[in-house]
């Protein structure tokens, strides 16, 4: 299946590539973009970016390839322009990519990106540290956050008067109201493993080893059976869901009163009705994952001007207040405090009631780094039985 999707994948590149060359001869030019992610963003540039980037640049069309969801659909796309940079072309199909972050890890390594961040007019308006550094690997200059998932605690006020401000708090919490936290341990959904991980990092203190530096180490994983003992203790007053889903359902339907979600599946919730809009939001210290999407320009990219010019635009205020954050209820990529001028105060005051952007800046913290990550997924079924 992988290999017919990679085959169909490059029919469709040298489909558009030599319909591409016949346009750029008639002063056109075809922006080839590639996604990674689940099928919303395929949507976002068929039916949301194309037509308004084609509106404000009348030359250039936006022509959008799905490569599929998670981890493997950046691989498909880090191994088309890998490809490329193998073939000794001088100009590469690919203009401009949407990516995971262990796809730059993947491609920092082969040098297969340009720097062009920098260039850009909305650059300014990045303070996210995910624009610096990537799973440990320097990225400055070399990708553009579009947007930032999230994850978070959701709790309901009726019961919740005063909602524990970091684990350490949590932990006593759920003692004193047993079944009333919920989530589904690391089964089922990442909102559970991203709690497990913002878990281990509140424990150990050791969260900017374990994500942006490293290096790993087996004397790190050796040290943590007392934390997981002690989320094995936890887990005797919580309530375990079906899921990211199944977290969300329980709130609204009051059997749990807190628990954690992603923040753009609440808000989306909550704009179908599907949650009580005076469910709230925290964000406990000192923090808990969550994970941005890039956008990159390969470094031979055909049409470098022109995906630079897509990348300012789609990272610009008016875009992200409208695009990234009413309509898909993500955080931004920039930092959200030049968006309100761009997007009505009610939909700002409700996307940052109760997580702010100096909040987002200090505690979204990111996943750790594959070898830990990995540990600590492996950890939780060795010692929480």
């Amino acid at each position: 299946m992988k290999k017919f999707a990679f085959i169909l994948l490059a029919i469709v590149l040298v489909s558009v590539g030599a319909f591409a060359t016949g346009q750029k001869e008639q002063g056109k030019i075809k922006l080839i973009y590639m996604t990674a992610g689940d099928v919303n963003m395929l949507a976002l540039g068929e039916n949301v970016f194309g037509p308004q980037f084609q509106k404000k640049y009348p030359n250039i069309s936006l022509v959008t390839i799905h490569t599929g969801p998670g981890n493997a659909g950046s691989q498909r796309i880090y191994e088309k322009i890998l490809a490329e940079s193998q073939s000794g072309k001088e100009a590469w199909d690919v203009d401009v990519a949407m990516v995971h972050q262990i796809f730059m890890k993947w491609a920092m390594a082969k040098n297969l990106l340009l720097k062009y961040a920098e260039d850009l007019d909305t650059w300014k308006y990045v303070t996210s540290p995910f624009a610096k550094t990537s799973l440990g690997v320097n990225i400055e200059g070399y990708a553009m956050p579009m947007f930032h998932s999230q994850t978070a605690l959701a709790y309901n006020p009726d019961y919740v008067k005063n909602p524990p401000k970091s684990y350490k708090e949590l932990e006593e919490w759920v003692k004193k109201h047993p079944g009333k936290f919920g989530y589904n341990g690391i089964k089922g959904g990442m909102s559970g493993v991203s709690f497990t991980v913002g878990w281990v990092y509140a424990k150990t203190g050791k969260y900017k080893k374990y994500a942006v530096t490293g290096p790993f180490e087996q004397s790190e994983v050796d040290s943590w059976k007392g934390v997981f003992e002690d989320l094995k203790e936890f887990n005797k007053y919580v309530t375990f869901t079906a899921g990211n889903v199944g977290t969300l359902d329980a709130l609204n339907r009051g059997e749990i009163w807190m628990g954690p979600v992603w923040v753009d599946m609440y808000f989306t919730f909550m704009n179908e009705g599907k949650l009580d809009p005076k469910t709230r939001l925290i964000l406990p210290d000192p923090g808990m994952p969550g994970q941005p999407m890039y956008f990159v320009i390969p470094r031979k990219a055909a049409h470098a001007d022109a995906a630079k010019k897509f990348v300012e635009f789609a990272t610009s205020p008016a875009i992200q207040a409208k695009d990234i954050v009413e309509k898909f209820n993500w955080y931004p990529g920039i930092d959200g405090s030049y968006l309100k001028d761009y997007v009505p105060k009610a939909t700002y005051d409700k996307i940052y009631r109760d997580i702010k952007p100096k909040d987002l800046a200090k505690k979204g913290l990111a996943f750790p780094l594959a070898d830990y990550f990995n540990a600590m997924l492996e950890s939780y079924e060795k010692w929480i039985k």
